[in-house]
């Protein structure tokens, strides 16, 4: 073998050596950077407060206290709601002397319409730009839905017992506010 072939070796090798010495630098840099980017991003997660959703009292399906069953009685066809009143009954003692006049019924339902009950305290402000669905307590407000309007953009700030919802587009901005500092909630809406 000759010496320029020894030399030649000597250079690849301390090459190779360079290039795993780079190549563990990079790698340590990076796994130190994942590694603090985790832990601070862990603590962030850690440390915030996730409330779960509160449930709402929802209205009675019914006012007269009669609950609902939804297999009570199955829709008919509108050929049979058109058809002739049923005959009287012909025992003599229900027999009436007066014919039975044609009735209209309604068919139906599936479900009833809700009704609103004393125990509701979710309002509804709609606003240019989207609508704002408030629960107010005796002493605070929480926010149920903010819902923006096709093209328009919603943020909303909390404080300790405040409130506001934007809804922004271009250059049009338009709040709800709800403020319960030491008194029952008070909302406010601006439309500018």
């Amino acid at each position: 073998m000759p010496v320029s072939d020894g030399v030649e070796m000597r250079q690849d090798v301390r090459t190779m050596r360079n290039g795993l010495v780079q190549l563990g630098a990079w790698a340590a840099a990076t796994g130190a950077a994942v590694a603090l980017a985790w832990l601070g991003v862990h603590a962030v997660l850690t440390d915030a407060a996730f409330e779960q959703p509160t449930a709402l009292p929802l209205p009675s399906p019914k006012a007269d206290g009669t609950p609902y069953s939804p297999t009570a009685a199955p829709e008919q066809p509108r050929s049979a709601l058109q058809s002739e009143p049923p005959a009287p009954p012909t025992t003599p003692a229900a027999a009436t002397t007066h014919p039975a006049a044609p009735t209209a019924t309604a068919p139906p339902s599936r479900r009833p319409a809700p009704t609103a009950t004393a125990t509701s305290t979710v309002k509804s402000y709609p606003i240019p730009g989207g609508k704002v669905a408030l629960d107010l307590k005796a002493d605070s407000a929480s926010l149920v839905s903010a819902t923006p309007d096709p093209g328009w953009q919603m943020q909303v700030w909390n404080g300790p017992q405040w409130m506001r919802v934007d809804f922004t587009k271009d250059n049009q901005a338009n709040s709800v506010f709800v403020s319960w500092n030491g008194h029952p909630p008070v909302v406010e809406t601006a439309v500018r």
